[in-house]
């Protein structure tokens, strides 16, 4: 999968630098980009479409935004850094009343799938592969590496069908290019519970799990944090 849009993953959790500008009398947000950041992964931040940034800002291509790059914020957009809200593409996710908080993790995950490692976290072809590839046959059971809550089961471009788990201190996974989903936004799961099957939607050249381990949407290398006793073959 190539990384020209990086998961508004990252999704949910807390981005840095939003500053504020006047516009016709009333209160805009402008972010300055940052390494790293996607235009999707903005629009999740403030809570807007990406669509509609890319429109406000005239981008010719909304896949390429460069660091220092600043971005007005449509008027609606607020920053979920500082409002406390929880918004996915406009779409607040509501807590279920009574359903307990996503536990609080140390890192400890669990892998999501079994199969063969092709792709590694880290620099690949002039760009930054943010998670890991496992190749697996299509509709291998893909399971939550942790605890948490689902706070996006959709579909993003490049990564095809993608669900991201938020957990505690922090943490979120990725689990992209699946073929079935089994859990639905706003829902909370057990580590180790079924949530997909593997796919190969998105910008796949074969089917297999992209997976991704982010803490404050800064991407770990899943390799450091999953157990030792590996559940995959491949280099």
């Amino acid at each position: 999968m190539r990384r020209r849009v990086v998961l508004g993953l990252g999704l949910m959790l807390l981005w840095c630098v939003g500053l504020t500008a006047c516009s016709r009398g009333a209160r805009q947000l402008v972010h300055t980009v940052r390494p790293g950041d996607t235009l999707s992964a903005i629009g999740v931040r403030y809570g807007v479409p990406f669509q509609d940034i890319s429109r406000l800002n005239d981008l010719a291509d909304p896949d390429k935004i460069e660091a220092g790059q600043r971005l007005r914020i449509p008027h609606g957009g607020t920053d979920s850094r500082t409002s406390g809200r929880r918004q996915l593409a406009g779409r607040a996710v509501k807590q279920k009343p009574g359903s307990p908080r996503p536990a609080p993790t140390t890192g400890r995950f669990l892998w999501p799938t079994t199969g063969v490692l092709t792709s590694r976290f880290g620099p690949r072809n002039n760009s930054f592969h943010d998670g890991i590839d496992i190749a697996a046959p299509v509709g291998t059971p893909v399971v939550a590496a942790a605890p948490g809550e689902v706070i996006y089961s959709g579909e993003l471009r490049g990564y095809g069908k993608v669900i991201i788990v938020r957990h505690g201190n922090g943490y979120a996974s990725v689990y992209a290019h699946n073929s079935t989903h089994y859990v639905k936004q706003g829902q909370f799961v057990k580590q180790g519970q079924r949530i997909a099957a593997v796919g190969k939607t998105g910008r796949a050249t074969g089917p297999n799990l992209h997976f991704e381990i982010r803490r404050h949407n800064k991407p770990r290398n899943p390799l450091k944090l999953l157990p030792s006793n590996r559940q995959v073959v491949g280099r």
